[in-house]
C-alpha cells in the first residue's frame, strides 16, 4: 500500500477532525483568493478607463470625485461649469489646442425595472454629452497598438446631435435591462431613482462590449438633456422693467446703491444691474447707461447662432423642429479634451488651472487613477493578504495541532507498522502526506470556496462600486497558492512527522 493511501486511510479514520481541520484550511484559502482575484479586477477595471483623451476639465473641487463621476460614473459631480466655457474650447481661447472637446452632463438615472415603492436596485448613469464621444476618441489600445475604436451591435447606430431624444446603451445596460435598438428608455431625474421620470429617449444603438465603465452608462444627446424639465438654469430676470445702470466702485459709494436699487438720475429711475470692483482709474466714478434706443448685447462675442456647439436646427423623434435652451441657461459637469500634441495638455493646464478669473481645474486622470491605486486600494490590499496569510498559518497550526493529538492514540499503529518492517522514515512520511494532503484538501475547496464567494457577492459590488466579478475570474497568482500550502503544511506536519519517527516500538506494543 502507498504511503499516500494509508494517510488518506488515517484522515478517513478521524473523519470529524479531518474534516474540521480542512474546512479551516478552506476558509483561510478563500479570503485569501477573494482578495487576490478583487484587487486583480479592481485594478484591471480602473485601469483600462475609457480613454482616448489627456484631460478632464471641470469645476474647481477634488481630483478623485471628478475623476470617479466623469470615468466611472461613480459619486457625483458637484460642481459645474457655464456653457461658455465649453465654448472656449470649440471656437475660442483653447481652441487652437483642442482636437475634440466632449461635454458631459450628468444627474439622471436609468432604471429598466422600476418598483411602486422605489428604484430596484439596478439603476445605471444617464451621460448627456454629444455624437464626438463615440465618433472622435477611442477607448484603449489592442496589443499591436492600434486604437480601439467604439463599435455598435448589429443593426445600431450612434445618436445625431440634430435629434434631440436619441440614446446609446452600454453593453451591460442592454443586456440586464433587455432594451433592444428602436425602443425607448425614460430617464429618471437625479441619481437616486426617486425622481420624477423624464421624456422618452429613442435608443438608436447598443455599443459593443469595451471592457470599461462605459458598459454600465446611457449616453443621451445632451441638447434632449438640456430640454427636460429641472435640467435648465434659470432665465436671468431683471427685477423692473426700468433701464439698467451700472456703477462704478467710488459711484456706488457715494450714492450709497448696490445690485438690485433703484437709483433716480435727474427726471429718470433706473435700476443698478451691476456694480464694479475697484479699477484705482477714473472707471470707478462713472455711472454706465445704454444710450437711448440702443440695446447693450448680453455679451461681447460673435453671434452664437453660427457656433457649432449647437445644433443650428433641432428636431425631437417625430421629426418635429424645436428649439434648443438658450446658452445662458446651459452649463455642463465635465469636459474630456483631446489635444493636438504632445505640449498641448501640458499648456492647457498650465493656462486653466493659473487663471484665477475661471472657476475650472484641468487634471490628467492617469496620473489620478494611478495615485489612487498606489496610496489607497495598494496598502489596504497588502493589509488584507496580511491578515489572510495569518489565517491560513492558523489554519496550518490546527494541522499540526489536530495530528500531534492524535499521535498518542495511534502510537500502537505505528508501533504494528514498524514491527511489520517498516522504516522509520516511511512512518515519518506517512504522517507528512497526511499533513500535505488535509492540506491540498483544504486548498482546492478554498479556491473553489473563494470563487463562489465571489459570485455570490458579485451582483452588491457591481451595484454598489460598479466593479464587475464573475465565479470564472481567475488570477495567476492564484497559482502559488497551492505550492505555498504544500511548503506550509510539510512545516506543520515535520513535528508529528518527528514524533511518530521516534516511537518506542517495544514500550508501544508492550
Amino acid at each position: 500500500m502507498s504511503l499516500w493511501r494509508i494517510a488518506w486511510k488515517n484522515m478517513q479514520q478521524r473523519g470529524l477532525a479531518s474534516s474540521l481541520t480542512v474546512l479551516s484550511m478552506a476558509l483561510g484559502v478563500a479570503v485569501m483568493v477573494g482578495v487576490i482575484v478583487i484587487h486583480a479586477v479592481t485594478v484591471k477595471q480602473f485601469t483600462a478607463y475609457a480613454g482616448g483623451y489627456q484631460l478632464i476639465v471641470g469645476g474647481k473641487g477634488g481630483d478623485l470625485d471628478l475623476v470617479l463621476s466623469t470615468v466611472y460614473h461613480l459619486g457625483e459631480s458637484r460642481y459645474t461649469l457655464p456653457y461658455s466655457f465649453y465654448r472656449e474650447f470649440i471656437d475660442g481661447k483653447y481652441a487652437d489646442l483642442t482636437i475634440a472637446a466632449i461635454p458631459y452632463c450628468m444627474g439622471d438615472s436609468f432604471d429598466p425595472r422600476p418598483q411602486e415603492d422605489g428604484p430596484s436596485g439596478e439603476l445605471f448613469r444617464v451621460v448627456a454629452t454629444t455624437p464626438d464621444l463615440f465618433d472622435k476618441l477611442e477607448y484603449g489600445v489592442n496589443r499591436d497598438g492600434t486604437p480601439r475604436k467604439y463599435q455598435f451591435q448589429e443593426g445600431g447606430r450612434n445618436f445625431r446631435s440634430d435629434h434631440a431624444f436619441e440614446a446609446v446603451l452600454g453593453s451591460v445596460v442592454a443586456a440586464k435591462s433587455g432594451v433592444k435598438v428602436g425602443e425607448t428608455i425614460h430617464p429618471t431625474h437625479g441619481i437616486s431613482g426617486r425622481g420624477d421620470t423624464h421624456d422618452a429617449f429613442l435608443v438608436t444603438g447598443i455599443l459593443e462590449p469595451t471592457g470599461t465603465a462605459n458598459d454600465r452608462a446611457v449616453f443621451v444627446n445632451i441638447e434632449g438633456f438640456y430640454l427636460l424639465e429641472g435640467h435648465a438654469l434659470s432665465a436671468k430676470t431683471r427685477k423692473t422693467e426700468l433701464p439698467p445702470l451700472v456703477l462704478g466702485s467710488d459711484a456706488a459709494a457715494r450714492v450709497g446703491k448696490q445690485k438690485d436699487d433703484t437709483l433716480r438720475v435727474g427726471d429718470a429711475n433706473y435700476e443698478v444691474v451691476a456694480t464694479l470692483a475697484e479699477t484705482g482709474t477714473n472707471v470707478d466714478e462713472i455711472a454706465y447707461a445704454p444710450l437711448d434706443g440702443f440695446e447693450l448685447p448680453e455679451k461681447n462675442v460673435e453671434d452664437a447662432e453660427a457656433s457649432t456647439a449647437i445644433p443650428a436646427q433641432l428636431y425631437d423623434n417625430d421629426d418635429n423642429l424645436i428649439t434648443p435652451l438658450p446658452e445662458p441657461q446651459r452649463e455642463v459637469s465635465s469636459i474630456l479634451i483631446l489635444s493636438d500634441d504632445q505640449m498641448g495638455p501640458t499648456i492647457l493646464t498650465t493656462q486653466i488651472n493659473k487663471d484665477q478669473n475661471v472657476s475650472a481645474q484641468a487634471i490628467a486622470p492617469i496620473r489620478t487613477v494611478s495615485n489612487l491605486l498606489e496610496k489607497i486600494i495598494g496598502p489596504v490590499q497588502i493589509v488584507l493578504l496580511v491578515l489572510t496569510v495569518l489565517i491560513v498559518v492558523v489554519a496550518s497550526i490546527s494541522i499540526l495541532v489536530s495530528i500531534y493529538n492524535s499521535m498518542s492514540e495511534r502510537s500502537h499503529d505505528i508501533a504494528v507498522m514498524r514491527a511489520l518492517g517498516a522504516s522509520r522514515s516511511s512512518v515519518m512520511l506517512i504522517v507528512l502526506s497526511e499533513s500535505i494532503l488535509l492540506s491540498l484538501a483544504g486548498g482546492v475547496l478554498g479556491i473553489v470556496l473563494g470563487h463562489a464567494l465571489i459570485a455570490a457577492a458579485a451582483p452588491y459590488i457591481e451595484t454598489q462600486a460598479g466593479i464587475q466579478l464573475a465565479f470564472w475570474e481567475f488570477d495567476p497568482w492564484e497559482v502559488a497558492v497551492i505550492p505555498a500550502l504544500v511548503v506550509l503544511a510539510t512545516l506543520a506536519g515535520l513535528l508529528p512527522a518527528i514524533s511518530a519517527y521516534r516511537t518506542d516500538v517495544a514500550r508501544s506494543l508492550g
